[in-house]
């Protein structure tokens, strides 16, 4: 089951309104993505707090639709 990269930033923007996703394919399977998050929400907390943040927004799809996520999490300047 594959996930397209539209559903991944559509998750994300969902639980974090203000955040600039940007979706790169690793692999053309639908499976292995490279993602970068930049969000005012994740001030002040730890990176995995904020990557946290970022597959709590996935419910649950990481493991299952989607298999690998290389995630870098950043707050905007």
């Amino acid at each position: 089951m594959a996930m397209a990269a539209a559903d991944i930033e559509a998750l994300i923007r969902a639980a974090l309104p203000d955040a600039e996703v940007e979706i790169v394919a690793l692999v053309d399977d639908g499976d292995h993505y490279k993602a970068k998050v930049t969000s005012a929400a994740f001030a002040g907390k730890p990176r995995v707090a904020q990557h946290k943040m970022v597959y709590d927004a996935l419910g649950g799809r990481m493991g299952g639709a989607l298999h690998a996520l290389q995630l870098s999490t950043a707050v905007p300047n």
